[in-house]
């Protein structure tokens, strides 16, 4: 496996910030955001919250998001 094959499959199970969520969903950050702060999840996914506030979400969130 090559180094770059390597950063590629590590990056790939690393968290997501809400930014990078949002664009995988096609919606603004915002209304992450706002279902979070609402529900305390949005629709189901729990991210961490980092020391600087900062939201990490799960990196299979999307086959979370499909599952129900």
């Amino acid at each position: 496996m090559t180094p770059q094959q390597q950063l590629k499959a590590t990056e790939a199970h690393r968290p997501i910030t809400t930014e990078e969520l949002a664009t995988l969903l096609s919606i603004r950050p915002q209304s992450i955001r706002k279902r979070y702060c609402q529900t305390g999840a949005y629709f189901s996914l729990r991210p961490v919250k980092m020391p600087n506030g900062r939201l990490m979400w799960p990196a299979n969130a999307l086959e979370q998001l499909a599952e129900g």
